[in-house]
């Protein structure tokens, strides 16, 4: 499964990296793309292992608001 989300307070390349490393940490998750520019986060995963919400809980749970 493919899934774009948007994430309007990832400001910079720190803010990347722990959104990268907390996709990451989900088991499931095949590879993800973050374009800061676009402040817009692509997840590719399997979702027999996990759930879009999951994903979206994941990054939410570090501080950011996903739309």
């Amino acid at each position: 499964m493919k899934s774009f989300l948007k994430v309007p307070n990832m400001k910079d390349n720190k803010d990347v990296a722990i959104i990268r490393e907390a996709i990451a940490k989900n088991i499931g998750v095949i590879a993800c793309e973050i374009l800061l520019s676009k402040k817009e986060v692509t997840i590719f995963y399997d979702e027999s292992s996990i759930t879009l919400d999951d994903l979206i809980s994941s990054i939410e749970d570090m501080g950011y608001t996903v739309i």
